[in-house]
C-alpha cells in the first residue's frame, strides 16, 4: 500500500482540534490561552446578537472549518467569522466568511508570525473575505481592522474604542 502524499479536506475532518489545511500541508493549531479565548468569544457573541436581530448570516465560533479552492490554501479556520454562504449541514462552510477575527495566541509574534498574518489575509482577501480583524491583547492598538478594499490602510482600534 502506497502512502497517502496529499493531504485533503476530509482529512481535515479528522483532527481532534483546530487545523487549516495550507500549501498541502495540515496547520495543526494549539490550544489558545483564557484571554484570547474570551476575546474571540465576546466577538462571537457580538456577532450572535446581530445575527439574532439583523440576520443576513450566520455568526461562528472559533474551530468552524471554511473550504476555500486557492492553489496553495483549501481552508480557514478563523477565531470567530461572519458567514453568508449555503447551509452546508454537517460539513465545512462552503468559502470564506466575510468578516474574520484572527485573535492572537501567544506564539503569534515576532516577524515569521507577522509574515504568517500578513499571507493569511491576504488570502482571506483572495478569497472574498472583506474584513479581517487582527486583535493583540498586548498591544494599545487591541484591534487593527483590515479591509479588501484598502488592505494597506487598516483602522485601528485601541481599547476602550466600540470596533
Amino acid at each position: 500500500m502506497r502512502p497517502k502524499t496529499r493531504i485533503t479536506i476530509e482529512d481535515l475532518y479528522e483532527v481532534k482540534g483546530k487545523a487549516e489545511l495550507v500549501k498541502g500541508k495540515m496547520l495543526l493549531m494549539s490550544p489558545t490561552g483564557r484571554r484570547p479565548a474570551r476575546a474571540s468569544g465576546k466577538i462571537y457573541r457580538r456577532l450572535a446578537e446581530h445575527e439574532e436581530r439583523v440576520g443576513g448570516g450566520y455568526a461562528f465560533p472559533d474551530n468552524v472549518g471554511f473550504a476555500v479552492n486557492l492553489p496553495h490554501r483549501e481552508s480557514f479556520s478563523p477565531d470567530a467569522a461572519w458567514y453568508v454562504g449555503p447551509d452546508t449541514e454537517m460539513e465545512f462552510c462552503e468559502g470564506a466568511p466575510v468578516f474574520a477575527a484572527e485573535v492572537r495566541s501567544k506564539h503569534d509574534y515576532g516577524p515569521a508570525a507577522e509574515q504568517a498574518m500578513r499571507e493569511k489575509r491576504t488570502d482571506y482577501f483572495a478569497c472574498g473575505t472583506l474584513v479581517v480583524w487582527d486583535v493583540d491583547l498586548l498591544s494599545p492598538n487591541v484591534i487593527t481592522c483590515y479591509k479588501a478594499s484598502d488592505p494597506d490602510h487598516p483602522v485601528i482600534f485601541r481599547r476602550g474604542e466600540l470596533a
